[in-house]
């Protein structure tokens, strides 16, 4: 398989040498029968786990009644959907697309529309350097790592960057030709780095100065990975625009941009997308947004994502010369390693005994594991970190 895969795929992932074939809850298998631990969960995209009953059930169901349904027309489950992540969030209208991505191409629309609206050159967008938001050319554009732009430009026009989490950097780049300000509360692909609230609110102050939008990209951190449904409920800060996707369909492709009364510019014909927010992919969304609003559910990884933080820096004490600081909020952890020590080299030791995990950003791992995951199955996870880093340091 990994032959034919190298045939006829194109060579856009450094993939891992195994070949998945099913899961059920935290657990996966590959085509030689071995079991894994999943603490990668598709990058934040499996919350609820492998073959969850629930969503199982739902999407057979719906498999049987209806697929797909242009939006030409009404569907019941589009509008639960968007009901539940309005009233859940910003009490505004919401757009569907089919991932991150165009969620973010979305916004960045919508912002330009915004701006023109109050005068013709209110068009630039403040982005934050080492932010990822995409790789089509408008979210690349606003992605603030020139590894992912130099062999594409030209790209987009009129976005400039700050430094993350520097209220002085963003002060000086505000002015009345801004529309927007993208940010990530917790920065994602550069290795875990939460926002301050400080800079949240900054912005927020900002914005509102100078009638910009502030448009929250929660592709990565929101859905309950944080303990709270998004994570700028951490902060406070409310954005005028709130991008969604990876956990809003457990697996189903689904994204989805709600958009402030204020930010809600859009008329027929600005914008559109034949697969956005099909029954099925919302009958995904319906199901997860359920399980991870019942009683306790936010509470529980709130509770096991402290219980894994502090698990890691137990590791970080007692291997201080490979593991140099543990960061992250919820069951959103990154573990940045020490100069001289390769985090693809800890994610394949982590592979060869059974647990998944990725590397992102500046030599860091990343932990993303299902939502569902126990203070029990954090310990095998400990278990195979410790046996690992005690064969690193032999």
């Amino acid at each position: 398989m990994l032959e034919l895969g190298d045939r006829y795929l194109m060579n856009t992932y450094k993939r891992f040498p195994i070949v998945l074939t099913h899961g059920k809850g935290i657990w996966v298998w590959d085509k030689d029968g071995r079991t894994y631990l999943d603490f990668v969960a598709g990058i934040a995209v499996n919350v609820l786990g492998h073959a969850h009953p629930s969503l199982v059930e739902a999407l057979k169901k719906q498999v049987e009644r209806m697929l797909h349904c242009s939006n030409l027309y009404w569907t019941e489950e589009q509008i639960r959907l968007a009901q539940m992540l309005s009233e859940n969030t910003l009490k505004g209208r919401v757009f569907f697309v089919n991932s991150g991505a165009e969620a973010n191409e979305t916004a960045l629309k919508m912002a330009r529309k915004f701006g023109r609206k109050i005068r013709e050159n209110k068009t630039r967008i403040l982005a934050a350097l080492e932010s990822f938001h995409g790789r089509t050319y408008g979210s690349l554009s606003a992605t603030g790592q020139p590894k992912y732009q130099e062999k594409f430009k030209p790209l987009l026009p009129g976005v400039e960057y700050v430094e993350f989490n520097n209220i002085e950097a963003l002060r000086n780049k505000m002015a009345s030709d801004v529309c927007a300000v993208i940010l990530e509360p917790i920065q994602g692909e550069s290795g875990i780095k939460p926002a301050t609230e400080d800079f949240l609110k900054e912005a927020r102050k900002l914005c509102d100065e100078y009638e910009a939008l502030l448009i929250f990209d929660e592709v990565q951190c929101g859905m309950g990975r944080t303990g709270k449904l998004f994570a700028y409920q951490h902060y406070g800060v409310e954005p005028d625009i709130l991008t969604v996707a990876k956990g809003l369909g457990g697996g189903v492709p689904i994204g989805a941009v709600v958009a402030n009364k204020k930010s809600d510019v859009f008329e027929p014909g600005d914008h559109g997308s034949t697969f956005g927010g099909n029954p099925l992919a919302c009958t995904a969304g319906i199901t997860v947004m359920k399980e991870i609003l019942s009683n306790g559910f936010l509470d529980r990884v709130g509770r096991v994502g402290t219980y894994f933080k502090n698990s890691l820096k137990q590791l970080k004490k007692e291997f201080p010369r490979i593991i140099r600081e543990v960061r992250g909020i919820g069951l959103m952890l990154g573990m940045q390693l020490n100069p001289g020590v390769e985090a693809k080299d800890l994610t394949m030791r982590c592979l060869e005994k059974g647990l998944l995990v990725a590397s992102a950003g500046n030599n860091v791992v990343r932990y993303l594991p299902p939502l569902i995951v126990t203070e029990k199955n954090v310990d095998m996870a400990m278990d195979i970190l410790h046996r690992c880093l005690k064969d690193m340091v032999q």
